[in-house]
């Protein structure tokens, strides 16, 4: 089987990668990373990095124009400021909506994309990092069981019955996606997870905050903090 991996660069999708990899081989695992026009290109550096190290097939796409109308603070256009404060503390305040930090049916754009690909290189099943955390709260709604169901369905019957959508870890939470990466020697030096870009992690958005605890909840440093 050969498979496609959408790839941010980030701790979730390097894990996913690391798994594809070490059950289809090198030969059968493309990665896609995809440009959404976010303030610094620091994750895709870090994906360049992480397709290197697994010697894997890199594609890179750019969709920055279908975001051009939203003011998520994670945009290059967005004056919002990024949360500085836990998902958990954002969500108290959200009444039930997403983060300020989602981006408009983003994962949903990009296994669209990544469906077209998929069946052009060849590949039968489409693979990406989304975690229970991520959907809780209904903070990012495109990270949830629920979503990943209805567009698997969509996609393989649109592809007709070609290709399915896989998120093997949407009902762990992440530290029980790094223990997983732990266990299977994922580099986990090479990956970027904050919002801000810059030489080190910033430590207070809510994605570092979020990382360096699920390193801690494993026993272990995040090794962008050993740094």
């Amino acid at each position: 089987m050969k498979v496609l991996v959408l790839s941010s660069g980030g701790i979730d999708s390097t894990t996913c990668l690391g798994l594809a990899v070490k059950e289809y081989g090198s030969e059968n695992v493309v990665a896609l990373s995809i440009y959404y026009g976010q303030k610094h290109d620091r994750e895709i550096k870090a994906a360049d990095d992480v397709a290197e190290y697994y010697k894997v097939e890199h594609i890179k796409l750019d969709l920055s124009k279908m975001f051009e109308y939203s003011d998520c603070s994670l945009l290059s256009h967005s004056n919002g400021e990024i949360p500085k404060e836990s998902y958990g503390e954002q969500i108290k305040k959200t009444n039930g909506a997403p983060v300020s930090t989602y981006v408009p049916f983003r994962n949903g754009l990009f296994i669209a994309s990544a469906a077209s690909i998929a069946l052009s290189k060849g590949c039968s099943k489409i693979m990406y990092g989304a975690h229970a955390d991520d959907s809780a709260g209904n903070a990012y709604p495109d990270c949830s069981k629920a979503f990943n169901d209805a567009m698997n369905k969509a996609v393989y019957e649109g592809s007709g019955k070609q290709l399915i959508v896989e998120a093997p870890f949407v009902e762990l939470n992440k530290a029980q996606v790094v223990k997983k990466g732990l266990e299977i020697g994922v580099p986990y030096h090479l990956t970027w997870s904050c919002y801000e870009g810059g030489n080190k992690p910033c430590g207070k958005c809510g994605t570092c905050i979020d990382r360096e605890r699920a390193f801690e909840i494993n026993g272990v440093k995040d090794p962008l903090c050993a740094q």
